[in-house]
């Protein structure tokens, strides 16, 4: 008897399978097939990713070499890397014209700076260093107001550039002959925990140098 329980029980559910399929095989299906386009597309962007950067590679090393052996006339080809917004090729080849400047323009080297930092997908750190770039190449003319806007990320923040950055302001004052916002900054950074023991000695070598009465 209760075997007989057993195969009514088991072809009842049997069944139920049977008309679940049955009932919703067009969902079923559909489901099947945004699965099976999700991976052909993850897999299809993934592949073109690689393509790219494979690309960059070629047009950054052909445009590097074209300069080596003399030819100037590189720096659209360089611009596009950067514009391409990929995280390794384009800060090479934003830094490859400024380094040898081949672009001058202090308002077109920040919109590159900006694509770099905001576009081009580094990771946290590579992101900060460039925002401290950024700073240390603006403080040769920017005003306070401009300069602190650009570093106040790091400032405010628990990055490993912020320590640099603290440094970059207090030079700055003091150039600028603002000693007691210089003065705040050095002794921030000197009792800055976690910064290295080498920039926090500078800082305090700098407030007996410059500060004590």
């Amino acid at each position: 008897m209760d075997q007989e329980v057993d195969i009514i029980n088991t072809n009842t559910r049997n069944e139920k399978i049977k008309n679940f399929f049955v009932n919703n095989k067009k969902s079923l299906v559909s489901i099947l097939v945004v699965i099976i386009l999700a991976l052909c597309g993850y897999f299809g962007y993934e592949e073109f990713q690689k393509r790219q950067k494979a690309n960059l590679s070629n047009d950054y090393n052909l445009a590097k070499i074209k300069y080596d052996n003399g030819q100037k006339d590189i720096v659209e080809d360089f611009k596009k890397i950067i514009n391409a917004k990929d995280n390794t090729y384009s800060p090479l080849a934003f830094y490859f014209l400024l380094d040898n400047d081949l672009i001058t323009s202090k308002e077109e080297i920040n919109s590159y700076f900006d694509i770099i930092i905001n576009d081009s997908g580094l990771d946290k750190e590579a992101k900060n260093l460039n925002v401290f770039k950024k700073g240390l190449f603006n403080s040769d003319f920017a005003d306070e107001n401009q300069l602190l806007d650009i570093l106040n990320p790091l400032i405010k923040s628990e990055s490993i550039w912020k320590p640099h950055a603290l440094y970059l302001m207090a030079e700055f004052y003091l150039a600028n002959n603002q000693k007691q916002k210089s003065k705040e900054f050095f002794e921030q950074l000197a009792s800055l925990e976690g910064a290295s023991q080498k920039i926090r000695t500078e800082a305090q070598k700098r407030l007996r140098s410059d500060f004590s009465e």
